[in-house]
């Protein structure tokens, strides 16, 4: 566990039950919820459609009050609104002004957390640059793609240089070009030293960018751990060789009968899909008009 100082989120058997008109319990969303999310990490939490993660993120930012259980955000109970100056948030739906652009759009909210224009227009360039839209800053946000509305929403929660961030399903609606483009800023994001909180029900968004990841279910947390070692198969051990002879490959057949082992596994690694997607992409952009790569059935 991290050290008092270093605890950016910490909740303490979090509770909340949504209640229905005459006061009875209508939805247990979330359900004695402990927590611990440190300085500097990304932190996943990881369920399917109404596991309860963004009634989870709805509790941090205290736009919701919980049922029991207590909540604390860089030293600050949850309630206390003067924390949000330290805070980013990107919800699931951007619900932004369709008729400004990115520029007036950034400004707007920069103005909001009453930032003097000097640092406004130092932070709508860093911003703007930061997230690849200066292309298009100057488009009205109804002409933007959902890619492009993302990236200006992740912006947004980014005007006020906060140190903790919270993404509610920040790749939703996403291709797999614009997906990899918000890994990478989340990643960006790390780097410089913030602290990320994101919700997500796609596996592979929260493998590739998280240090550590909570599992929820019904609302209960089902598993809590580094990515790491929650993917490790500690029962099996691969190895990788490049250029094994099938002689060489017979013997280490041997070696594993003889050591009464099971053979799970042998033959050539491969990637993932969107390594592969986006590499071609990346090779039909520099020699437009050929294909890539020949061989299989479409």
């Amino acid at each position: 566990m991290g050290t008092e100082s270093n605890i950016v989120v910490e909740t303490k058997n979090l509770t909340k039950i949504y209640r229905d008109f005459w006061g009875r319990q209508k939805v247990r969303a979330l359900k004695a919820l402990d927590l611990e999310i440190r300085q500097g990490e990304v932190f996943g939490l990881l369920g399917p459609n109404g596991s309860g993660k963004t009634t989870t993120i709805k509790l941090l930012l205290g736009l919701l009050f919980p049922t029991s259980g207590e909540v604390n955000i860089l030293g600050k109970p949850a309630s206390d609104v003067s924390k949000n100056e330290r805070i980013g948030y990107l919800p699931e739906e951007s619900y932004l002004y369709r008729f400004l652009n990115a520029e007036e759009t950034l400004d707007f909210y920069g103005r909001l957390f009453n930032l003097s224009g000097a640092v406004r227009r130092q932070r709508v360039a860093q911003l703007i640059s930061m997230v690849g839209l200066e292309s298009a800053k100057k488009r009205q946000l109804k002409e933007y793609s959902k890619g492009m509305t993302r990236r200006i929403g992740l912006a947004q929660a980014l005007i006020n240089d906060p140190d903790l961030i919270l993404l509610d399903e920040p790749t939703s609606g996403l291709d797999p070009i614009g997906t990899r483009n918000m890994k990478d800023l989340i990643l960006e994001l790390k780097k410089q030293g913030k602290t990320v909180v994101m919700s997500s029900h796609l596996l592979a968004d929260v493998q590739d960018v998280c240090d550590r990841i909570g599992i929820l279910y019904q609302g209960e947390l089902k598993e809590l751990g580094r990515v790491d070692d929650l993917l490790k198969l500690g029962e099996e051990t691969e190895y990788r060789i490049k250029g094994l002879s099938e002689s060489a490959k017979e013997k280490i057949s041997k070696i594993i009968a003889e050591d009464h082992c099971e053979l799970v596994f042998s033959g050539n690694p491969t990637t993932s899909l969107e390594e592969l997607f986006l590499n071609i992409i990346a090779e039909s952009e520099e020699h437009p008009g050929k294909r890539v790569r020949g061989g299989g059935n479409d």
